[in-house]
């Protein structure tokens, strides 16, 4: 080389700096498993074995409205075919069964609502000690947290109360534990002072408490146009994240919130509107890489039919069409946040999850077979760009189909046998990186 080595490190010392610092803001997306969904429900309803009694429920629900995979099928919009519609039904089935809720958030913000301090204070005793009782019971979903309501000016002290009430009392409860994947959600977000005072009562709340440092996480919601952009025309999520000290885990989107912040009249307040596209866009820029789980919102027509008790066939019928077409007005709306690069939602009754796991599942399993021959060849030949009919694959895409397998694993779309197809291990796929997994190849 003609450049001496002396000078060469002197060039390289602060590219080498400043490679060192992006690499520890953009460390890239986490490896480990991500809900699909976070099921909100108040908190003056929470009960131990509410995942439990709610998955039953959501079962009950596919049972009496898509009694076979035919019905469901067609309910949904299904093209794949009758052992496609057959395998996504099984697998939905299967579902509700044994993990029907993945994230809980027990809610002391909208799904609660405005009540008198003593009420509230009685309910954030209760709820914990559910939360411990589930705890004992294994009851649990595996992941799961309190919503509290804003840091604003107006809201903030009824905020902390709530939180502090809460887990002082699970703790009491627990003798200083605390459920697996548990985090707090901080709504309405729209300046970096108001993640910062709750990482900052994070620290008290674990001194106080003798709980380990840094266990207490959050999440915050983007529900206004100021969290997208703000007054000098700059987004602001990463220094929201930034203020969060580390805490935070999670951004979720607001579609109702937001919506009625652009002025959306209330009929189309719908997931799928440009607004959110916009919001969701932005958050996907501003955040990617960083290792900060991206959630959308929720469908707010429930597939609820109106007629109770004993039913005319008149009415049957009118309840089936009415609960068919909420699921395919929710199932679409999932399948828009998935293309849209959002793999988790909200839903807000067990009557969504037959349609939220269908729309993953199907999502997923669509891709499948294609995925697993481009993904194969491109490892065969050594991550080097190649043609495989009449899609070229290189470097960006062979990392899209990594992606597409992590997510699929950890969704629960395909199992651990049907990643070892492709010829790579799982660690290999966890570790998100064609390089790592051609060095440890080539070191062997």
């Amino acid at each position: 080389m003609t450049i001496p080595s002396t000078k060469k490190e002197q060039l390289f010392d602060n590219l080498s700096k400043a490679n060192t610092a992006f690499n520890e803001i953009y460390p890239g997306d986490r490896s480990d498993r991500q809900p699909v969904h976070t099921l909100y429900g108040g908190a003056n309803l929470f009960k131990f074995d509410a995942p439990v009694a709610l998955g039953k429920r959501s079962l009950e629900i596919l049972e009496t409205y898509a009694p076979d995979a035919e019905v469901f099928g067609k309910a949904l919009g299904l093209t794949g075919g009758v052992d496609f519609n057959k395998r996504i039904y099984d697998k939905v089935v299967a579902k509700l069964k044994s993990e029907a809720i993945e994230d809980f958030r027990i809610d002391f913000e909208d799904g609660y609502g405005n009540r008198s301090n003593e009420e509230e204070d009685a309910t954030a005793v209760t709820a914990a000690k559910e939360v411990a009782k589930g705890m004992q019971e294994k009851t649990l979903s595996p992941f799961i947290g309190i919503r509290i309501k804003p840091f604003t000016e107006e809201m903030k002290e009824r905020g902390l109360r709530t939180l502090d009430i809460f887990v002082s009392t699970l703790v009491k409860e627990t003798q200083g534990q605390l459920p697996a994947n548990f985090v707090v959600m901080l709504p309405k977000v729209t300046i970096p002072q108001q993640p910062e005072t709750l990482a900052n009562f994070f620290k008290i709340l674990e001194e106080e408490l003798g709980l380990e440092e840094g266990i207490l996480k959050m999440e915050m919601m983007v529900e206004t146009t100021q969290a997208v952009m703000d007054i000098d025309g700059t987004n602001p999520l990463y220094r929201f994240i930034k203020a969060s000290q580390g805490r935070c885990v999670a951004m979720h989107f607001g579609t109702y919130d937001y919506t009625a912040s652009c002025s959306i009249t209330a009929k189309y307040q719908e997931m799928d509107h440009p607004v959110c596209d916009f919001a969701h866009h932005m958050t996907k820029v501003a955040l990617a890489h960083t290792g900060i789980w991206l959630s959308d919102g929720a469908t707010n027509t429930m597939p609820i039919g109106p007629h109770r008790g004993t039913l005319t066939s008149a009415q049957e019928e009118e309840n089936r069409l009415i609960v068919h077409r909420a699921w395919k007005k929710g199932y679409d709306h999932i399948r828009h946040s998935l293309w849209n690069g959002f793999y988790q939602g909200w839903d807000l009754n067990p009557a969504q999850f037959p349609m939220r796991y269908a729309a993953v599942y199907a999502f997923f399993l669509e891709s499948y077979d294609d995925a697993v021959e481009r993904l194969k060849t491109f490892v065969e030949k050594a991550a080097r760009a190649t043609l495989i009919g009449d899609v070229f694959d290189d470097a960006a895409t062979g990392q899209g189909l990594l992606n597409y397998f992590l997510r699929a694993l950890n969704s629960g779309a395909i199992t651990e046998e049907e990643v070892l197809v492709t010829g790579l291990t799982v660690d290999e796929i966890r570790s998100r990186s064609f390089k790592k997994i051609l060095e440890n190849r080539i070191a062997r």
